[in-house]
């Protein structure tokens, strides 16, 4: 499969939950196809957000979550939340085809700027970002608190 393209890409269905998390899990964000049916189906209830796959031959190889944003402090801005393309298929235009249908989503939207967060060990995903367009902006610190249930 190496070098491979999509042949289409689609909404995600709760029937891709199993190879979502699959594909999540090679990036090191394990999830079970339960819960990430779960999640899948408050995301597609959203108006906010979307969910795409790339299939080739009838098999998801890669997914991108993209929502909307209104901030106060900056202009309404869509963000790429997640994106993950099947090792063996990388290079072969699948994360440009993602990235360009979010980006077509975001501009239906009459939203004109679409963000993406790479994290400092992903030094794949930098040079990829830059060669679609992307400017890094800057550099940040992520802090997390876990909340009592």
């Amino acid at each position: 499969m190496p070098g491979v393209s999509a042949d289409r890409v689609r909404p995600a269905r709760s029937d891709d939950a199993g190879r979502i998390a699959a594909l999540s899990g090679t990036l090191g964000y394990p999830v079970r196809p339960a819960e990430l049916a779960v999640r899948l189906g408050r995301l597609e209830a959203s108006d906010s957000d979307i969910v795409l796959v790339a299939e080739r031959d009838g098999i998801v190889v890669g997914w991108i979550h993209g929502a909307q944003q209104d901030l106060l402090e900056s202009e309404r801005r869509c963000e790429i939340l997640g994106l993950v393309v099947d090792d063996r298929a990388r290079r072969g235009g699948v994360g440009r085809r993602l990235v360009a249908e979010i980006e077509r989503w975001a501009g239906q939207r009459g939203i004109g700027l679409v963000s993406v967060r790479s994290a400092t060990n992903r030094l794949e995903s930098h040079p990829f970002y830059e060669r679609l367009g992307y400017e890094r902006v800057k550099s940040q610190h992520v802090y997390r608190k876990q909340l009592a249930s």
